[in-house]
């Protein structure tokens, strides 16, 4: 995968994917636990115009994290998997070896010139290149930033209560990507009521996926983009709110804050940008009777 070619302009803003892998490795029953094939009847045309293969059985994810650049900074939200990570259980993304920065090179982004890191949550593939490994130590990937994380997230990663065989991965790429960063003194957190951040950015309290996961809203000139994280996996959970990812840590925390993210994508007609949706992973939701539906940018 690559830089995405498509520049989104959101008043005076722009934003720009960088997807660091694509993969059908899923079949839909694998994501989505409670998935019904008979969804396919109503919604075959779109799905498998780049959301789904063609063997109507396997899904299309994505990893990968955005660009924002405003007339004052450049940040980024989240961080993907990163390089050289040590990620137990999980062998096809441990110790990447992708021209990450060469991609945001030609996005015109020099990591000295990043000034926000703004995280949703702390799991591995949203937090890998906030490091880099430099002669056997990890250092920050942008250096003269601040990398924003919410609080619950930091206290839970960070706490040995937490080390378990479930949550290694997680641990090991807390210790990687995380700790690097709060060692060196360029993290900041965000409470978890959300709230402002700086002029026109606030994060909004999302949590089910994991403990403390946050969305991100960023408004220049009345327009809005709407950054949810995995609040949604992919685009199929739009039309059916109710069916949680395998991903999801809290079942029913998770599907509240996937109905209040789509009610406020659709309510406010901010652009959606999803961290694992596949095609271009942006678009509109927008709503439909008693539902919402889908509409890629």
């Amino acid at each position: 995968m690559a830089l995405g070619s498509k520049i989104y302009k959101v008043g005076d803003i722009t934003v720009r994917r960088i997807n660091e892998l694509e993969t059908n490795g899923y079949t839909a029953k694998d994501l989505i636990p409670d998935w019904d094939p008979s969804f396919l009847e109503q919604h075959k045309d779109w799905l498998v115009k780049g959301s789904m293969d063609e063997d109507l059985e396997h899904v299309i994810i994505t990893i990968g994290n955005w660009i924002v650049k405003t007339p004052e900074h450049t940040i980024l939200i989240d961080t993907s998997t990163g390089n050289d990570k040590n990620l137990p259980n999980n062998p096809g993304l441990s110790n990447l070896q992708l021209p990450y920065l060469q991609w945001l090179e030609e996005a015109g982004v020099i990591p000295e010139e990043v000034d926000y890191v703004l995280l949703t949550h702390l799991h591995y593939d949203h937090v890998g290149w906030n490091t880099k490994l430099v002669d056997g130590k990890w250092v920050p990937t942008f250096p003269n930033a601040k990398y924003i994380m919410p609080k619950i997230e930091e206290k839970f990663f960070g706490s040995s209560e937490s080390h378990n065989e479930a949550n290694k991965v997680s641990i090991n790429a807390y210790e990687e990507s995380v700790l690097p960063i709060i060692q060196v003194g360029l993290a900041e957190f965000i409470g978890p009521e959300g709230g402002d951040f700086m002029d026109g950015i606030k994060f909004i309290p999302s949590a089910g996926h994991s403990i403390g996961q946050m969305s991100i809203s960023i408004t220049s000139r009345g327009e809005e983009a709407f950054f949810a994280s995995d609040v949604l996996h992919h685009p199929i959970q739009v039309y059916r709110p109710e069916w949680n990812s395998c991903f999801c840590e809290f079942d029913e925390q998770a599907r509240e804050s996937r109905l209040l993210a789509l009610a406020y994508a659709a309510d406010r007609n901010a652009l959606y940008f999803g961290t694992h949706f596949p095609s271009t992973s942006a678009g509109y939701v927008s709503r439909d009777g008693d539902g919402f539906k889908w509409r890629y940018e």
